[in-house]
């Protein structure tokens, strides 16, 4: 399927695995690439210097994935390891038989991954080098050969620079927004607190109240009651005094103003009981007071939070957009990159060419 590749290409490691894909709609479920397990291999181009993953089932090509420095391969469990490819917009997953074939190839993978790091630094400095070579030709092939590697390489930078700054942006703007999140929860949790507080105040306050208004009922009449025992004797008091020498004692006199002093300072007494209650009964009014105000910040905060929520799926909306927005352009610069890769290697072999030319 990859004839002219595979005549430059050398498999440097091999492994059998079930190969997996995620679901490209929900980027949760995985998707079985193959029936059966499958040799998944690592081969080496030596003319390019590139490092590629292959697996092929029957004639259809289930893995090809170029390795570059920035892929990492992850164990999710003692059998099972993926990996993200940019390039294709997916993620592989390989399902090994044992745990000691799932560590060897994530073991090849680092090392692929470094050795792949490292043809990346040589291939810059070659190029580097051919570029300085370019500026030392003839002024006549100065043009050909230098404007579109200038060309090709600024303007994949310009758009990683402003990819990254875009994410820097997008990643502190959602961290304040948590951030303000968490503020609005505490304030919320701590009105809360004060409102139960307030509720259990208040419902103490009514136990106290409805007690006292019984209370009172009762202290009424028998306010009422001594109010009736008090002007009854104050009649037979008038009457005796009215009758002269008929009436009872002195003695019997003495006794009818005692327990007419008695009650008296009964009355007074529960008169002073009565005051202390309706002042209760003020308190209480401030208490439903403080308790409305509290509900009121409380719907406050309510909404608050329903704000910075929606701000956040919004921040978390424009996130997932610029992720596909960087994505996108990563695949495009990969793309400049392997078409100025075959650009410089075309240009180096026709330098090469010229100059056996001239020497000829």
């Amino acid at each position: 399927m990859f004839p002219h590749h595979r005549e430059r290409e050398q498999p440097i490691f091999s492994a059998r695995a079930h190969v997996f894909q995620i679901d490209p709609n929900t980027k949760r479920n995985w998707i079985p690439a193959s029936k059966h397990a499958v040799t998944v291999s690592f081969f080496y181009d030596a003319n390019r210097n590139v490092y590629r993953i292959i697996s092929v089932g029957g004639t259809k090509a289930i893995i090809n994935c170029t390795v570059t420095p920035s892929m990492t391969f992850t164990k999710t469990s003692q059998k099972f390891g993926q990996w993200a490819d940019s390039r294709a917009n997916t993620v592989y997953g390989l399902g090994f038989a044992t745990e000691q074939q799932l560590h060897q190839f994530a073991e090849k993978f680092k090392e692929v991954k470094d050795a792949a790091r490292l043809a990346r630094e040589k291939s810059q400095d070659k190029e580097l080098a051919n570029t300085a070579l370019t500026i030392a030709a003839p002024q006549d092939l100065s043009d050909e050969l230098q404007s579109p590697p200038v060309m090709c390489v600024n303007g994949p930078e310009d758009k990683l620079f402003r990819s990254q700054s875009a994410d820097i942006t997008l990643s502190s703007e959602k961290e304040r927004i948590k951030k303000m999140l968490s503020e609005g929860s505490i304030c919320e949790m701590n009105l809360e607190a004060e409102l139960f507080t307030l509720q259990d105040s208040n419902s103490k306050l009514v136990a106290a109240l409805h007690e006292a208004n019984a209370n009172v009922e009762q202290w009424k009449k028998q306010l009422l009651a001594y109010q009736e025992e008090t002007e009854r004797l104050r009649e037979q008091v008038v009457e005796l005094e009215a009758h002269g020498g008929h009436g009872p004692s002195d003695l019997l006199k003495d006794e009818l103003t005692q327990s007419l002093e008695e009650l008296e300072a009964l009355l007074k007494a529960k008169d002073e009981e009565i005051h202390i209650l309706q002042s209760k009964k003020a308190e209480y009014h401030e208490m439903e007071h403080d308790r409305d105000e509290a509900m009121h910040r409380l719907r406050e905060m309510e909404m608050r939070n329903s704000d910075l929520e929606r701000r956040i799926q919004n921040t978390e909306q424009n996130l997932s957009n610029s992720l596909e927005e960087r994505d996108r352009m990563d695949s495009e610069i990969q793309r400049a990159i392997e078409i100025l890769d075959i650009k410089i290697f075309d240009l180096n072999d026709l330098r090469q060419s010229l100059v056996k030319l001239i020497d000829k």
